[in-house]
């Protein structure tokens, strides 16, 4: 459940970024469930191979920090793209307040 709700804020803080980047929010948002779920997958195979199958905490610890470094990748790859630009030039006389 924790889960859950840190990947609802994450995908949230996703969209921000992708917003003010100008790009479309929703498909960051995919993105970062699907970074989440294939780090989370990738860090059970590494969390078996460390652990074995008899320490599940462990495993499940090593999968949670997976799932963390996919969102983290995620982010830094939309943190790399440039920012929207915002050309006055194209406002100029839009909001002329005349009588």
């Amino acid at each position: 459940m924790l889960e859950i709700i840190a990947l609802i804020f994450l995908t949230r803080q996703i969209g921000t970024i992708a917003m003010r980047k100008g790009l479309k929010p929703g498909t960051w948002k995919l993105y970062t469930v699907l970074s989440w779920f294939a780090g989370e997958i990738v860090g059970l195979f590494v969390g078996f191979m460390l652990f074995g199958s008899d320490n599940l905490i462990s495993i499940l610890l090593v999968a949670i920090g997976g799932a963390l470094g996919g969102y983290f990748i995620l982010k830094s790859t939309l943190d790399k793209k440039p920012d929207a630009i915002d050309d006055d030039i194209n406002s100029i006389g839009v909001n002329d307040l005349r009588p």
